[in-house]
């Protein structure tokens, strides 16, 4: 793909993310995905199938989410080279741009730090939630801070580096295909008792699916905040996914903070290890500091796909 379908793509997002007129109007794909996913566990997910089957048809699940989103990226990139010829490239970046979240993520990570500048707990409590699965009812301002980062980190690469890589060596199915995997492992990818046997395959899937892409995002988030190496290389296995500790160890390292630690989901505490070494008294501060990571990350992730586009990659 030499056209420069990725580069467009992330400026799109960059300057608009997915504008609210759009989202009211069309809606957004990965809504589509969730219905999709949605239909197959109420219909599958049975716990009188037993686990074996139910992991059967969680598979089968993974399946439609690649055939689907897949099919329907393979038709459309078809008919923008039919229609458009040598201008497709623009049509095949636009359909493309939904399913990156530069901008999106720094608008909902923003309120946060705004929130905790001026001690409004109710507020910076809500934006967290708005980012989070965790409970926030009784988190102080570092413990809301470090929410904030960690998340910023994570999906740094769900939300970003991965949907690129995918964009870049799948074209438009592959982007569509990642996002579909990975609204799944969010949705049922859960090791509760419910999800354990069903969301397996959607588990697995999308950990080999953020491999690469998430090693990748934790070497620009090092390179862009001169440091975090040797966090990164030492505490990325702590986390208890085996690809979100790479961003996550590379964020800590470069702030000098300690993140994840302890946390409370549904009225459970979850005993998480710690990541980092540096303080734990995360502020509205740090949390700038990250979304300036952030924007840096992404300026050098364009950078990296002008440099395919340039090579004719």
């Amino acid at each position: 793909m030499a056209e420069p379908v990725a580069l467009l793509a992330l400026a799109l997002d960059g300057a608009l993310g997915w504008p609210e007129a759009l989202y009211r109007r069309l809606g957004h794909p990965v809504g589509a995905f969730a219905r999709i996913i949605d239909g197959c566990e109420r219909r599958w997910n049975r716990p009188a199938l037993g686990e074996p089957v139910r992991r059967l048809l969680g598979v089968l699940t993974v399946l439609v989410l690649i055939a689907v989103p897949g099919g329907i990226a393979l038709v459309l990139q078809a008919l923008c080279t039919d229609a458009l010829g040598p201008w497709s490239w623009i049509a095949v970046a636009m359909l493309a741009w939904p399913a990156l979240a530069q901008r999106s993520l720094y608008d909902h990570v923003r309120p946060v730090a705004a929130a905790l500048d001026v001690g409004d707990m109710a507020a910076a409590r809500h934006a967290v939630s708005m980012i989070c699965g965790r409970d926030t009812r009784d988190l102080d301002a570092p413990a809301l801070a470090r929410a904030a980062i960690e998340s910023l980190a994570e999906s740094f690469c769900d939300g970003i580096a991965a949907p690129l890589f995918w964009l870049i060596v799948g074209g438009l199915p592959g982007i569509w295909i990642y996002k579909a995997i990975n609204t799944a492992d969010s949705l049922i990818g859960h090791r509760e008792e419910r999800w354990r046997a069903f969301g397996w395959a959607a588990a697995r899937t999308d950990d080999a699916l953020n491999l690469l892409p998430a090693r990748i995002g934790a070497v620009v988030i090092c390179l862009v905040g001169r440091g975090g190496w040797a966090t990164m290389w030492r505490d990325h296995a702590r986390h208890a996914s085996p690809n979100a500790g790479w961003t996550e160890a590379a964020m800590a390292g470069v702030l000098h903070l300690r993140l994840a630690g302890p946390v409370s989901y549904d009225g459970l505490i979850h005993a998480k290890a710690w990541i980092g070494e540096g303080r734990a008294d995360a502020t509205a501060a740090d949390v700038r500091r990250a979304l300036a990571v952030h924007v840096r990350s992404c300026l050098l992730l364009s950078a990296m796909a002008a440099a395919l586009t340039l090579g004719g990659w």
